[in-house]
């Protein structure tokens, strides 16, 4: 393993501890009994507190030393003398432990008193020190200037969310989107539970991945030799439970589909289903209003919200309006009692992207995706799609074209779907087979499964049930102000870290000249690099063979290019 200088040097220091006798690593308990915002908060001259964090700053003035001590509640600031530590002959836990083999983000525990400094900062003079634990890299600490710029800042998204445990560290204030994760969760199961419904767990591996259209991860039981599929969805488990007596039963489920990732998507996600008996979509709309309202108060402390440029009110209640009416607002065009022929013709005459293994639902999603959704900014409850979009969806009791089902838009984007649930056995199967001929079709996103088992379970029977699925990423994006589903999950999805390759200082050097100006003549590159011919060579060579340059020739004109 290549180390870096400083690297280096934080080995050595850690033996030093060990060889002083000091564990740098102990396994005792450390008593703490405050955190740093209790610290302060509960304020008393002379207060004895103990606690721990990592040092995250430190002004050395000789016999004394000012120390800013991060947890997980924020930072306060430690006040180090030497005599008070070590009031004896031996200052060997200031001048050497503290002084010398203590680094920035090393943990340490202090016991201690708190005082007003003279400018009238809350601080802890420290009385006793604990090692607690020795860092072996440095972290990529932001520096602020004294005209108050940042430098070094920590803010490469790749890089961010590679190695998320630096950047919570780093840039507390990404803590905050997490705490407000944690609090729409706790919200939500509050409301459900006060309402009178269950938590349950469904299975995440199955034997059919059904309940939603979607390209599924597959793996293997090797006990069963049978193939098994990441959960898509959990709907069709949920209404089992319908079907066996329970009148309200939610999840908050992990769900997987092997599909693209993108700013709004990635392939591991959270979800939360909610299913309640004796219900219809008229009731879910006016429930699913009243839960957001709900849930954003508890979230920010108030209904509106900021994304991106929109400001954004959850209080109910919603807005309503038809996909027909929709589609038909923003494209003049009416999709009622159209062929799949007439929505093909006009989803290409409004220079849509369509194919011919789409159906008449594909095709009306296709133009509403394209020419409406992005249109609906406020919370807006589209209602009343076509059968062919919703094939675990009641039909609708006064148009036998449309189902009962409704989709919550905010900001142009989908937060929750919901429908008055089909409950007919016979009309399920005849759906189930129509998504079949699609996916024969080619439609990838057509159901390639039947669920036997669970249309043996409706043939049982299910009582008629509205069910309700909001995105809790996607949510979550829209009450912290975050564009990026990246930002929301602690660990998203990254693409393998690449091997950090081990360059010369030479070759280093013609890597930051290409990257200044990529593209240089040869000759000119090498006079810049002011490198003999026997080190160029050696360099070109070495960069040739980790794949990181070319050079292309063109007549007599030779020219580098990073690849």
């Amino acid at each position: 393993m290549q180390l870096s200088e400083q690297e280096i040097i934080r080995r050595e220091k850690l033996n030093a501890l060990r060889e002083l006798g000091i564990n740098p690593y102990p396994a005792n308990l450390f008593p703490v009994n405050h955190t740093s915002k209790q610290a302060k908060e509960n304020f008393e001259e002379g207060k004895k507190v103990i606690l721990a964090g990592r040092v995250m700053s430190d002004r050395d003035m000789g016999k004394a030393s000012f120390v800013e001590l991060q947890d997980s509640e924020g930072r306060i600031q430690l006040y180090f003398n030497r005599d008070v530590l070590c009031p004896g002959e031996d200052k060997t836990l200031y001048t050497q432990v503290f002084r010398k083999l203590t680094d920035l983000g090393d943990f340490i525990g202090v016991e201690g008193e708190m005082f007003l400094t003279k400018v009238g900062e809350k601080s802890i003079r420290v009385d006793k020190f604990t090692f607690l634990s020795k860092t072996l890299r440095p972290l990529p600490l932001p520096k602020v200037d004294d005209d108050g710029k940042v430098h070094d800042a920590f803010n490469d998204a790749e890089l961010r969310y590679r190695m998320r445990y630096v950047d919570l560290v780093v840039n507390p204030q990404v803590k905050e989107v997490f705490i407000k994760r944690t609090k729409l969760f706790s919200a939500m199961r509050n409301f459900f539970n006060t309402a009178g419904y269950m938590e349950v767990e469904t299975p995440v591996l199955q034997s059919i991945a059904g309940g939603a259209a979607a390209r599924p991860f597959i793996t293997h039981h090797n006990s069963l030799d049978i193939p098994l599929y990441m959960r898509i969805a959990n709907e069709l488990y949920l209404k089992r439970l319908i079907v066996g007596g329970f009148d309200g039963v939610y999840e908050f489920s992990k769900n997987f589909r092997n599909e693209g990732m993108d700013r709004t998507h990635n392939p591991e996600f959270t979800a939360m289903e909610i299913y309640v008996a004796y219900k219809d979509y008229n009731w879910m709309m006016e429930f699913t209003e009243n839960l957001l309202e709900h849930c954003a108060k508890e979230v920010n402390g108030t209904t509106e919200a900021t994304f991106g440029e929109h400001k954004v009110n959850f209080k109910a209640p919603y807005a309503r309006v038809t996909m027909t009416d929709a589609i038909k607002q923003f494209t003049g065009f009416d999709i009622s009692g159209k062929s799949e022929a007439e929505l093909f013709a006009a989803a290409k005459n409004m220079g849509i992207e369509v194919d011919e293994t789409m159906g008449k639902g594909k095709l009306i999603d296709e133009i509403f995706g394209a020419k409406c959704e992005g249109n609906f900014i406020q919370p807006t409850f589209i209602t009343d799609y076509p059968k062919e979009m919703s094939p675990l969806c009641k039909e609708h009791r006064d148009n036998p074209e449309l189902t009962e089902r409704f989709e919550l838009m905010v900001c142009g984007k989908e937060v929750a779907n919901a429908y008055s649930e089909l409950n007919d056995p016979i009309d399920q199967r005849e759906r189930f087979e129509a998504q079949l001929k699609l996916a024969e079709r080619g439609d990838d996103e057509a159901t390639q499964f039947i669920d036997n088992d669970f249309l043996r379970a409706l043939e049982y029977g299910m009582p008629p049930t509205s069910g309700l699925g909001i995105g809790m990423d996607r949510l979550i994006m829209f009450l912290t102000n975050n564009a990026s589903i990246q930002e929301v999950l602690f660990f998203p999805q990254m693409r393998p870290e690449k091997k950090q390759l081990d360059l010369t200082e030479d070759e280093k050097l013609i890597i930051g000249l290409l990257k200044t100006e990529n593209n240089q003549a040869l000759g000119q590159l090498k006079e810049q690099s002011q490198l003999s011919g026997k080190k160029w060579d050696a360099a070109m060579k070495g960069l040739a063979k980790h794949g990181l340059t070319k050079v292309i020739v063109d007549g007599d004109t030779k020219t580098v290019v990073l690849n």
